[in-house]
Order: structure tokens, then C-alpha cells, then sequence
């Protein structure tokens, strides 16, 4: 009766040989996949959201030190989305550039991250509704809501046909990605306008009042 021989039945040099070049074949195929050619694309996308998110964190910091009244309702309408969607980038960029073994697992990541993103728009639209302080216009509504809609649907979608037609999937996450930075970077700009405005009014109040 013949028994199939595998690396564990092997004496050891021929074991070691037989895992290296199983090593070598998932070298040469994670080589071969069409994630590779985004590297470095996703390397810049990856890294300016790291750096933006590290930015985040100092303006609010220098918000707690301002007479800007602003309550958790309107950190979790504006603020926090802001630092989320730069999160998404990073993780996006984190995970398109990590050595899956197969492209379904990556379609998979980058589903339930659309998946994630685009329910927490919905919760960010409650939020925004239930914030009294600041009246928002058009282009909140759009940078706020339905530009991340589109970007977080995108995602979702770029997975969806990712593995049947790599080429346009990839293309569609990566523009996905670079929305949400761009989103991001708008939103963020808004808020120190608005803390700086905020500050010059507090400092215009008691001279007009002298």
C-alpha cells in the first residue's frame, strides 16, 4: 500500500528543501500579483493619512485651549469623522499593500471596510442633525455626507468585482482611497477656520464692549 510523503515524513535537509521552495513559489506568486504595481502609490496615500491623523490631534488639542464653544455633539459630527476617514485611508493603504495570499482575502478586507465606512455615514448624518451649534450648508452636506457615501460605496464596489476584473477594481479602491484623504484634508482645513474665526470673534467681543 503506498502512503503519500509529506514535508514532516522527510528526513530534515530534504524537509528544509521542500519548505524553501514551497517559500519560493508564494514569493514569486505574491510577486505576480497586480497589487504590487500600487505600492508605492499606496505608500504615499498610507503615509500622508498617518501624518494628517497626528495633525488632528494637535488641533483639537489647541480647541480645548481656545474660547471656541464647541460640545461633543459637534466633535462627533465634524471632528471625529475627519479622523476616521483619514483612518480608512491608512487602513485601506495598510491592507492593499500587506502579502495576501490570495486576492479574494483582500476583496474581503476591503469589503467590510466599505461595509463599516458606509454605515458610519449614516450614524455621522444623525449626529450632524441632532447638533445645534453650527448651521450647515451645501457644501458641508456635501464634503460630510455624500462625498464619503460615494467614497465608502466606491470601496465597497472595488471589492465586490476585484479577482474578475482586477484592473478596474484596483483602480476604483484607489480612487476610493484618495477621496476619503481628500475629504479628510477639506474637512480638517474647515475646522481650524472655524476655531481660528471662533478665537478672533472672542477677542473682538470685550474690546467692543470697552
Amino acid at each position: 500500500m503506498a502512503f503519500g510523503v509529506g514535508a514532516d515524513s522527510l528526513p530534515i535537509p530534504l524537509a528544509r528543501v521542500t519548505l524553501a521552495r514551497d517559500w519560493e513559489v508564494d514569493v514569486h506568486e505574491a510577486a505576480a500579483s497586480p497589487l504590487v504595481a500600487w505600492e508605492s502609490f499606496y505608500v504615499i496615500v498610507g503615509s500622508s493619512s498617518a501624518a494628517l491623523i497626528g495633525l488632528q490631534f494637535v488641533v483639537i488639542a489647541l480647541l480645548a485651549e481656545t474660547r471656541t464653544r464647541s460640545s461633543a455633539r459637534e466633535i462627533d459630527a465634524f471632528a471625529t469623522p475627519t479622523i476616521l476617514h483619514f483612518a480608512a485611508a491608512l487602513l485601506v493603504s495598510a491592507i492593499v499593500s500587506a502579502p495576501w495570499p490570495t486576492l479574494w482575502s483582500v476583496a474581503l478586507a476591503l469589503g467590510m471596510c466599505g461595509s463599516v465606512g458606509s454605515a458610519y455615514v449614516g450614524v455621522v448624518i444623525g449626529r450632524a442633525r441632532r447638533q445645534t451649534h453650527y448651521q450647515m450648508v451645501l457644501e458641508d452636506w456635501a464634503w460630510h455626507i455624500v462625498l464619503p457615501v460615494l467614497a465608502y460605496v466606491a470601496l465597497l464596489g472595488g471589492a465586490l468585482v476585484l479577482g474578475r476584473h482586477d484592473v478596474v477594481a484596483l483602480f476604483i479602491v484607489a480612487a476610493a482611497a484618495l477621496l476619503l484623504l481628500f475629504i479628510g484634508i477639506h474637512n480638517a482645513w474647515n475646522t481650524e477656520t472655524f476655531i481660528m474665526l471662533g478665537c478672533v470673534g472672542a477677542r473682538d467681543e470685550p474690546a467692543e464692549r470697552s
